[in-house]
């Protein structure tokens, strides 16, 4: 049993889980359960578990493959199927910083005539990947798929308000 605070909806919820495994991903370690709650897969920050008991009662236990197929396909941290394919182009200076990064283990990388580079790979959930493409600004443009250029363009369009309304 935990109680956890998620970030999200910044709300505390209490949870039965089953543990899984232990994930570290930027510099943040995340526990992987199967939650008897929401009945599905879920990934808990560790800092945000506020508490937790041992509870007298079977757990679930999932194979090692089931795990993988879940958390490890998707971008980043959040879980779930990775049902697009990201297109992304950097100009020719962000490119060399963007070419060194690994963004997602089925990624593929095309360095282009003028210097540019153009990558590609699978994502689920769109929320931390808007973060990344915004971090790059002006030096990447979202090529496909049309909704998550979209939600980039909404991004860089909510900065520029909190810039606009500044005196």
């Amino acid at each position: 049993a935990i109680r956890y605070h998620g970030r999200r909806r910044d709300a505390v919820s209490e949870r039965t889980v089953s543990p899984q495994r232990l994930t570290a991903y930027r510099d943040r370690w995340y526990l992987d359960a199967w939650c008897h709650d929401a009945d599905g897969l879920r990934s808990f920050a560790v800092e945000r578990i506020q508490a937790l008991e041992a509870l007298d009662q079977p757990t679930e236990e999932l194979a090692p493959e089931a795990l993988s197929e879940h958390f490890d396909g998707a971008y980043g941290i959040f879980s779930g199927p990775a049902e697009h394919r990201a297109r992304l182009r950097f100009t020719p200076e962000a490119s060399r910083w963007a070419a060194d990064e690994q963004w997602h283990a089925q990624q593929h990388a095309e360095i282009e005539g003028d210097g540019s580079l153009e990558l590609t790979f699978p994502f689920g959930s769109s929320r931390e990947l808007v973060m990344d493409i915004l971090r790059y600004g002006a030096d990447v443009e979202v090529l496909a798929p049309e909704f998550l250029r979209e939600q980039v363009a909404d991004g860089v369009r909510r900065m520029q308000a909190i810039y606009d309304s500044a005196s």
